[in-house]
């Protein structure tokens, strides 16, 4: 759920729109999710995405890649719709972090079409998204990083799983957000990284979420968790919303067991702690780096740790704007009823300041 990240990126759109307010008359409210129809661009939405990252492995080597691949929908003033990509590879080995985005006003608005057909052009390179329910072709070049590629097929290993039991929830703006996702998509092909083509095999998580039109978001820190278990085959969605300046907080999530039974997880029933920093040379801004992750009902104690410190992306408007936001694959270690557990993550985290606007409360245990 990247809910201020969006939301930022609406109000960009916004302003190049000339529209004061995004609108959101044509959102599509509801108490259950319609699939596979919702899978669909829903037509003139104010903002909605369909969101894949995941950690995949060289099938001779072993060696770790991450990827984050996502297309967003625009619509900020119910009339010019607009897209937007980003792809991003990170490689362990190297230590190296490489994306790469473009945004574009669109001809004409996007149709609501199942399977669906998502493309952008950059500098020649052409980025597309195409298939549904799980069955994927994700295949990208980057336009400004010559020399790194994807080409990608994926099936679903789990079935859907539906936030909040019904694949809609509200956020903190009070507006019906849907929101659902593939947990495990088993996933074959190639990444090519620095001109060298490497045949993989993983799973990726996707995210599908639509009426992401947000209000009143300013001051307000996002970090966002997608947990896979390797034994048992668990998958968690953590995310928690923190206001600086009162420091107040809010959160939710789901567990998603390998049996797929569907638990709701309201902020009460996890908890998350920092446990190390890193400050990007970049931008300045101050990120947690390692994460303690409990969920005492359920017996999990995890810690999450990435595996490249600068996994930071910079998103740069016309001449007027940046938006920076840390983004990147992580190793799980830990215990389930007191018996270890390892996976991996992707986590998210959105509008950090400097070192003396850190958070009240928070433990620095290292930098």
């Amino acid at each position: 759920m990247k809910n201020l990240l969006l939301a930022t990126l609406l109000t960009v759109f916004a302003f190049i729109s000339c529209t004061r307010t995004p609108v959101n008359r044509y959102d599509v409210a509801g108490k259950q999710a319609k699939l596979p129809q919702e899978e669909a661009p829903h037509e003139r939405n104010s903002l909605e995405w369909w969101y894949l990252t995941g950690n995949l492995k060289d099938t001779k080597t072993g060696q770790l890649y991450g990827v984050e691949y996502v297309f967003f929908h625009f619509s900020p003033n119910g009339k010019k719709d607009y897209q937007m990509v980003n792809f991003a590879v990170s490689d362990p080995q190297t230590q190296q972090f490489r994306y790469d985005y473009d945004y574009e006003k669109l001809p004409r608005p996007l149709l609501g079409k199942l399977p669906l057909r998502l493309s952008m052009t950059k500098k020649k390179q052409e980025w597309t998204l195409s298939g549904q329910e799980g069955s994927y072709h994700l295949q990208a070049r980057m336009a400004d990083h010559l020399g790194t590629a994807i080409n990608l097929t994926t099936t679903p290993a789990k079935p859907i799983l539906l936030h909040n039991g019904t694949g809609y929830d509200r956020n903190v703006a009070m507006t019906q957000v849907g929101y659902y996702t593939y947990p495990r998509l088993t996933t074959t092909g190639t990444i090519e990284v620095g001109g060298e083509q490497h045949e993989v095999t993983g799973e990726l998580w996707y995210d599908r979420q639509w009426n992401c039109n947000m209000r009143g978001m300013k001051n307000i820190a996002w970090d966002w968790f997608s947990i896979q278990l390797d034994d048992p085959r668990d998958d968690l969605m953590l995310y928690n919303l923190t206001h600086s300046p009162s420091n107040t907080q809010l959160g939710g999530g789901s567990l998603f067991t390998a049996d797929a039974t569907n638990t709701h997880l309201d902020k009460e029933d996890f908890q998350v702690e920092n446990l190390a920093y890193w400050t990007s040379p970049t931008s300045g801004q101050r990120y947690p780096a390692k994460w303690r992750v409990r969920v005492p009902s359920k017996g999990y104690d995890l810690l999450i740790e990435p595996l490249i410190p600068d996994q930071e992306l910079r998103i740069h408007f016309y001449a007027i704007f940046n938006l920076y936001y840390w983004e990147g694959m992580c190793r799980v270690t830990g215990t389930h009823n007191g018996q270890p557990v390892h996976g991996t993550s992707y986590v998210e985290i959105t509008n950090r300041k400097g070192k003396s606007e850190a958070l009240k409360g928070e433990m620095v245990k290292a930098e």
